[in-house]
């Protein structure tokens, strides 16, 4: 069976959220860097790091430069590695830039007055970028560069593609170094690189509390008759077998709220002091009884 890229239908609910995300997350994100980045030298790894290097040691606009930087690099990946960036990509670089520079013009190069609270900015500046990377990704779109040239050099290495993102920016947040001539910069750039991150995952996944509980037990039955009146939650059993004792195991697994935890367990001792439970942070669930799988693709 021949492989179909997933494509929205033009003008659909879908269509219309996709690049309502894609176009706030762009902004965001140029907010990010012209009012958090720019005005106190802190370079986020990526093209948008290189190009406020540039914008102190040459003059450049940054988002002038970025883009001058993502659409060859963008025509490369697409030479490269094929169709992966598509209309979305090219839409999202290009509005970040436009974005980035207008608000530059707009306010100035120097909006919030923060002087010498660069850690204000950095982490910040990390919470604003976070969201609108994460929006952007909800698109399912990207805002091009550096991930384009670890793409590439994922193909010829072989080295993973997390591992390359973190080689790439890192060397550009040592270049900030080598520009500014200040050991602080690298800093406030690492933390701003990792906030942004862990809220973009945050956008993505959501701020889900549900737990997944494995339980091994011999009184699996039982346990599962608690798990449905008293939790009013479902289940399924699992059938493996113990590699010590060599004995067929059943293992029920099931998924409830943070608050469930403790009630689950207690009925678990009740019925089983023996058994063996594991618990997994569960960032989230689609499926019956839960969000369904149409609501996260709308």
């Amino acid at each position: 069976m021949e492989y179909k890229p997933f494509k929205d239908k033009a003008f659909s609910k879908s269509w219309i959220l996709s690049y309502s995300y894609l176009i706030v997350g762009t902004f965001i994100l140029a907010l990010g860097y012209a009012f958090f980045m720019t005005p106190y030298k802190i370079v986020p790894g990526g093209i948008y790091g290189i190009s406020i290097v540039l914008h102190y040691k040459f003059g450049f606009p940054v988002g002038l430069s970025a883009l001058c930087f993502n659409l060859p690099l963008t025509l490369l990946g697409l030479k490269l590695l094929g169709p992966r960036f598509g209309v979305k990509t090219f839409i999202g670089f290009t509005l970040t830039a436009i974005f980035t520079d207008g608000l530059i013009m707009l306010f100035g190069s120097d909006p919030l007055q923060l002087h010498d609270e660069v850690l204000l900015a950095s982490i910040f500046g990390g919470l604003i970028m976070g969201v609108g990377v994460g929006l952007i990704f909800k698109a399912r779109a990207s805002s091009g560069g550096t991930d384009v040239i670890a793409s590439i050099l994922h193909k010829y290495t072989k080295i993973p593609l997390g591992t390359q993102l973190m080689i790439v920016d890192s060397c550009i947040v040592v270049l900030g170094f080598f520009a500014f001539k200040e050991w602080k910069i690298p800093l406030y750039s690492w933390l701003t690189i990792f906030i942004m991150g862990k809220v973009a995952d945050i956008m993505i996944r959501g701020f889900a509390d549900d737990k997944t509980v494995l339980v091994v037990s011999d009184k699996n039955e039982e346990i599962s008759k608690s798990v449905i009146i008293d939790l009013h939650r479902g289940g399924t059993l699992l059938y493996g077998k113990g590699i010590y004792t060599d004995k067929d195991k059943e293992v029920l697994f099931t998924v409830v709220n943070r608050r469930e935890v403790p009630e689950l367990q207690a009925h678990i001792f009740e019925i089983d002091p023996n058994a063996f439970i594991t618990i997994v942070d569960t960032h989230e669930i689609l499926g019956k009884g839960f969000k369904s799988l149409e609501e996260k693709v709308k």
